[in-house]
This record gives structure tokens, sequence and C-alpha cells, in this order.
């Protein structure tokens, strides 16, 4: 299943939403969002807490099927995919990192990004390699055969942008990545994704609350009542 894009539009939704239902009451969270992702574009979701900025996250990654609208990849709308096509499309073209990691405890950080194409049944000592390299490029090759524990917050983060990047995804979808990091780790991971942005082109798509870490995407898409209020463009991708 191939990740097809043009020269522009990598991803596109049209008139997405998500409701809850509590008994008898539906709760609307997302309404009518369009949206569009250009090739190696880092798009920032802000807004106030509850506004919907990770339902959205999880709807782009398809981890969570909307109410309503399409999610488009050239064209094609990827929700009419079987579930078993959609879990293969998520581990070969998204990558997923998220403000408390989620890596295993009991495995290094080399096992750890390694993780998704072990998944994949791939070939041991090439993965291997590969994410060795991962690991170096986000400046932690002195510690690969540490386990998470034996990692700082910041470390750990890191750990979890190398295994997103594993399959080499299009998309990187990012919940919150700075969100218990200091100051100076904040930077240093967003230095990290800009180059990693430049060298695979790849697309960021990141929920933040942090107004310096935002202002440093290509653009600033903001959240209120469900919708999207409206698009800052910071810099051209």
């Amino acid at each position: 299943m191939e990740f097809v894009v043009t020269d522009e539009v990598v991803l596109q939704t049209v008139g997405l939403g998500k409701d809850y239902h509590d008994g008898p009451r539906t709760v609307s969270v997302l309404r009518d969002i369009n949206l569009s992702l250009k090739r190696g574009e880092i798009v920032a979701i802000m807004g106030p807490s509850g506004v919907g900025k990770s339902t959205l996250l999880n709807l782009l990654g398809t981890l969570d099927r909307p109410t309503s609208g399409e999610i488009l990849i050239e064209g094609k709308n990827i929700l009419t995919y079987s579930e078993k096509e959609l879990a293969r499309f998520r581990n070969e073209h998204v990558g997923f990192t998220f403000q408390f990691h989620h890596l295993l405890p009991e495995f290094s950080a080399l096992e750890n990004v390694m993780m998704p194409r072990m998944i994949k049944g791939a070939g041991w000592k090439k993965d291997e390699k590969q994410a060795m390299e991962l690991l170096m490029e986000v400046g932690l090759k002195d510690r690969l055969h540490h386990k998470p524990s034996q990692l700082s917050g910041g470390e750990q983060q890191r750990v979890s942008i190398a295994r997103a990047l594993m399959n080499r995804p299009r998309l990187i979808l990012a919940d919150e990545p700075t969100g218990d990091l200091d100051r100076r780790n904040s930077e240093a991971l967003f230095e990290i994704i800009m180059n990693l942005n430049k060298k695979y082109e790849q697309n960021f798509v990141i929920v933040t609350h942090d107004e310096r870490f935002a202002s440093r995407a290509h653009r600033i898409i903001h959240l209120e009542d469900g919708t999207i209020d409206r698009e800052e463009i910071v810099s051209p991708a």
C-alpha cells in the first residue's frame, strides 16, 4: 500500500467531525475540520485544553474513526480501508510520538526503536543498523543499550522520535512532545525535528501548548470550540 503524494498536498481532510455519546447526550468534539498538509511541512496544532487537539491527531493517524468527513491521500479516502488495511497503513506510513513516550521498560533504547520493524517482520541486522543510525541522529549514540529507566526525560523523548522514524513514514504525529521537558530540552528536541524534516522531507503535525515551540513550525492551526478558528503561516515550508 503506497503512500502517494503530489508535489504539494500530502494529506487532506474534508468536513472531518467527531462526536461522542454520553448517555442520551451527543457531544461534538470536532466539527467540519478542513485542512491540508504540504510536502515537508511542520504544522503545530494549538488551542485550549479539551478543544479536540489530541482527538484530531488520533483521527489523522487512523487510531480512531471520525463520525463524519474524509481523510484523503492522493484523492482517495483512506477511511474506506478495512481495519487490516488501516493497521498496515499506520505501521508503514505514520509515526507516533507522545508526551509520555510509551517506551517498553524491559527493552533497551535500540530495541525500542527497532520495534516497528520487528512488528513488520523484516530483517534483524538491517533493522539494527538503521535503528543505530537513527539514535545517532538524535544524539544518543552512547545510550543505545540503556533502558528507559536509565534515560532522562529528554533522552526518552528522543528515543520516541527515533522509533517514530523507523519505518521512514511520510507523516509524524506528535502529541505534546515537550510537555514534560524543560526549555533547554524542548529547544534541543525541536532542533532535532527541524533537522529530520529537512533531511527526509517528512511531515510533522505537533499538538503543543508551547508557544515558543509552535512559533518555529511552518504553520500553526488554532482550534477553538471544536473547529479551526484560524491558521497562521509562520514560515513557508
